[in-house]
């Protein structure tokens, strides 16, 4: 064989190298899919024990079917008709029996490959699609805020228009649809085996917080092997403290990147949106979850600010605002929000 045809038969070599490898980055950049099945759910807790529902590799995208929290059962009370509602959501209802002590179906959990105890994980969240066009909301007796005035149940539906990024409330009144999970979370310590999805707690879980929208980061602390990442209780829209224990509740598909941060030690979970850094305090009693929320701003200012802790608690009080998450679950939850314009660098 001539040069010419060994320099072309190198150049082909090369060639069919090159596309090779553009398509396996390209195969690797494709999220993982978990989709809506009664395989990929369990209802109501977060426990060591459970059977991964999927493996990813930190830094990962993964696409995740979320069902509305209450079931199929708190669509029909709102009016939804049968033919409305998703097979998808039909086939969890009937097949998952095992329930509670919570009330919110997960998808997952995900095992995160080399997530140990004492790491983090950061939760890039990247967007957000609705299952239904319609979310839920409503009271029950003995719940809520205000259980002694509202001892009856009532629920009302509402219709989407997803495009618009809008709903009705009533003739005159439109509310800008903010879509979150309400709960992302991992498996508690193995020792301490199920915990409910309803209080949220070192493990994470039912935040309820409402910053958490496509753009935001959440940041949760690592308690088992693989951490075991669950995510559910999709909201369309809630206002700060959901004093009815209710959002508008929907079936989510989201989008979320998982990147393993080791050497980040947290004892509470904290966030960022593009704007703010949050700081979380989740506890029974209300004070005392704000002295948490702050006592974890000033170590924010302290590590990544290099203020004293002097420094930081003053700062706090100037320029941190302090918002109840939700005051309905046994733990309530207080955030404390620190807007990143004051920095320079």
């Amino acid at each position: 064989m001539n040069i010419s045809g060994l320099l072309l038969r190198g150049s082909a070599a090369c060639l069919a190298l090159l596309v090779a490898t553009y398509y396996a980055m390209a195969q690797s950049r494709q999220p993982h899919e978990l989709k809506l099945t009664p395989q990929n759910v369990h209802w109501g807790y977060y426990d060591a024990t459970l059977k991964p529902a999927l493996r990813i590799a930190s830094g990962d995208t993964v696409r995740v079917e979320t069902m509305v929290a209450g079931g199929v059962a708190r669509l029909r009370a709102a009016g939804v008709l049968e033919t409305e509602i998703p097979d998808s959501l039909k086939a969890v209802e009937t097949a998952v029996t095992e329930r509670g002590p919570g009330a919110h179906p997960l998808t997952g959990p995900i095992w995160v490959e080399g997530a140990e105890p004492d790491d983090v994980l950061e939760i890039k969240i990247l967007g957000f699609e609705y299952l239904h066009p319609y979310g839920v909301t409503g009271f029950v007796p003995g719940r809520g805020t205000l259980p002694d005035e509202f001892p009856y149940s009532r629920f009302k539906l509402f219709r989407f228009d997803a495009a618009r990024g809008i709903t009705q409330f009533t003739p005159g009144v439109t509310l800008t649809l903010a879509p979150f999970f309400g709960s992302i979370g991992v498996a508690p310590n193995p020792i301490v085996r199920r915990v409910s999805s309803g209080p949220p707690g070192p493990h994470t879980g039912n935040l309820d917080n409402k910053e958490l929208i496509a753009g935001s980061t959440l940041y949760v602390p690592v308690h088992a092997q693989g951490a075991l990442l669950s995510i559910g209780d999709g909201h369309a829209r809630q206002g700060d403290g959901e004093v009815t224990v209710t959002a508008i509740e929907t079936s989510l598909r989201g989008t979320v990147q998982v990147i393993l941060r080791k050497g980040m030690h947290l004892r509470w979970p904290r966030a960022e949106t593009p704007t703010h850094y949050i700081a979380m305090g989740l506890h029974p009693d209300l004070d005392e979850a704000a002295k948490l929320a702050t006592r974890e701003m000033i170590d924010l200012l302290v590590a990544q600010k290099g203020l004293s802790r002097d420094e930081a608690y003053i700062l706090t009080s100037l320029a941190v605002d302090l918002r109840v998450a939700q005051l309905v679950d046994d733990r309530k939850g207080v955030h404390a929000m620190l807007a990143k314009s004051i920095f320079s660098k």
